[in-house]
């Protein structure tokens, strides 16, 4: 059976801090592949400012092109919206029956995980990973067997920063893969935030 980590997220857009972080997974929890599930709508983001789906999904696949371990997903794209975690482990087990899926999560959504729709269906269904942010503890001891904590070194890049940037017409170079920089130069996005 492959070992493939589920990395979601609206990549919005994707950075030097989520490979770095998928890296660092695939050693940690011993994957074969880490899949960047690519969310068209977070259940808790509603109505945020997110670039077009396509794009998200054209630059996280530019991005991951050269790391033979990672792929971008639009799995997503697919169901029901919006997008549960739970309805999008079943799909992928569903359609890959060769591979069993681990799913990768910040401490913050772990913190709120009880509130995930049918979070103990993942929990009894599925592994874990957790990677801590900045600030947060969580208490291993408190964790059941198939939920491991993992000590991931942070780079302190995020999506919102390179935005902000992006809108005071900074450069981020060595924030984002260069393709993904390249793309966003030639095809002016995220300019429209500037108004």
């Amino acid at each position: 059976m492959k070992r493939v980590g589920i990395y979601g997220g609206s990549f919005n857009p994707i950075h030097n801090g989520h490979i770095e972080l998928a890296r660092q997974f695939i050693t940690a929890v011993a994957l074969d592949e880490v899949w960047f599930v690519v969310s068209p709508q977070n259940p808790f983001k509603v109505g945020d400012n997110l670039l077009d789906d396509e794009k998200r999904l054209e630059m996280a696949r530019c991005a991951l092109a050269t790391e033979p371990q990672m792929k971008a997903s639009d799995v997503e794209f697919y169901l029901p919206r919006p997008s549960y975690m739970w309805n999008t482990l079943q799909q992928l087990s569903s359609d890959n029956p060769d591979s069993t899926f681990i799913l990768l999560i910040g401490g913050d959504n772990w913190s709120s995980f009880a509130r995930w729709y049918r979070s103990e269906d993942i929990l009894s269904h599925y592994s874990i990973a957790i990677y801590p942010r900045k600030g947060e503890e969580i208490e291993e001891s408190s964790l059941s067997d198939n939920v491991t904590l993992i000590h991931a070194k942070l780079l302190d890049i995020s999506s919102t920063m390179i935005r902000q940037r992006l809108a005071e017409n900074k450069s981020i170079s060595g924030l984002v893969p260069p393709v993904v920089a390249r793309m966003i130069k030639r095809e002016k996005l995220y300019k429209e935030q500037n108004h």
